[in-house]
């Protein structure tokens, strides 16, 4: 009888709890369908622009890639422009393969398709390889890591701002602050630079072990690093404490990782973006995770700098005052100033 008692009181919370049953379904279900279109999505095209290359050599690759012909005389130049995997020039009786570089898998795959090609075609295979971005011993990790440094950043400020804040909540901590004459948006900036400076130590400690202890690949500037990890946890910061606002206790606080962090990471480059289906690669955009991601790959690997970054900089920080001012009409129901 005790048993059942216990099992009955188990049951109970759960059906009294919409929130956790809807999310034993929609959760898992979202996830995978999410999986389905990011594995079954488009098969990953190369893009290889040619100069003065043989017909014949030509026809071979545009089985497996989009072959253009480059506008300019100069490969590196379209390269930039161009967005270009790799440009191929023969010229003086010199083969040269130019490689974008940043990513070792699509590397491999155009050395590979290249060198296929040229043997069918009855053309030498020694070519020179430079490389843009990168090098020829550069690792999958190296290429990972960046995106990976961005996510567990984002990962924990959010999960530790959002229990924070719930339990200044819970504590009642905030219904006696709110009773003070103080503002809402006093309150909302308050917590952002209070949680903020702990967040900054942590994103310098994460990424000064990154590069300086694991070794991940690192060719700009260190402080632009800093820069870009500051403006991302700021982002998970103040969406962390807007989403602890329709939390009840930690439980539902975590049932928003599933929902809001985990859809992330398939818009921030661990996975090639240019395959995702077409039904999903606009939710990209609208996550912070996207930009963050993509300007700590540009600093560490491209080795860019501020004239390449702002834009990425510029919508986190949009992100961050979004959210800040979503977090000041949130503090509306626990008062009314």
């Amino acid at each position: 009888m005790r048993i059942n008692a216990v099992v009955k009181r188990i049951l109970k919370q759960f059906i009294h709890d919409k929130r956790t049953m809807a999310l034993m379904i929609v959760a898992p279900i979202l996830i995978l369908t999410m999986l389905s279109l990011v594995f079954n999505g488009e098969d990953l095209e190369l893009k290889i622009g040619v100069l003065n290359i043989p017909d014949q050599l030509v026809e071979k690759m545009e089985q497996h890639a989009i072959v253009k012909n480059v506008p300019s005389e100069d490969a590196i130049e379209s390269l930039l422009k161009e967005d270009y995997d790799a440009v191929v020039e023969f010229s003086n009786e010199e083969k040269k393969l130019y490689l974008e570089g940043s990513n070792p898998s699509i590397n491999r795959a155009v050395i590979e398709l290249v060198k296929n090609s040229a043997t069918k075609s009855d053309e030498k295979v020694n070519m020179n390889i430079s490389y843009l971005f990168g090098s020829g011993d550069m690792t999958s990790f190296d290429h990972f890591g960046p995106v990976l440094v961005g996510f567990f950043i984002f990962f924990f400020v959010f999960l530790i701002a959002g229990v924070s804040f719930l339990r200044e909540r819970t504590q009642g901590t905030l219904e006696r602050v709110l009773a003070s004459p103080i503002k809402r948006w006093e309150l909302v900036i308050g917590y952002v630079i209070g949680f903020g400076l702990f967040t900054m130590v942590q994103s310098a400690i994460i990424a000064l072990y990154s590069v300086y202890v694991i070794d991940l690949k690192m060719e700009g500037s260190f402080f632009y690093v800093l820069l870009i990890t500051l403006m991302l946890a700021l982002s998970a910061l103040t969406l962390g404490i807007l989403l602890s606002s329709f939390a009840k206790n930690e439980l539902q606080m975590i049932q928003f990782i599933p929902l809001v962090v985990v859809p992330q990471i398939f818009f921030s480059g661990l996975f090639n973006l240019d395959t995702i289906s077409n039904y999903l690669s606009w939710i990209g955009p609208l996550t912070p995770l996207y930009y963050g991601a993509d300007a700590l790959r540009n600093v560490m690997i491209k080795g860019q700098g501020l004239t390449d970054l702002w834009i990425d900089l510029l919508v986190l920080f949009g992100f961050s005052i979004t959210f800040m001012i979503l977090n000041i009409y949130a503090l509306k129901k626990h008062r009314r100033i």
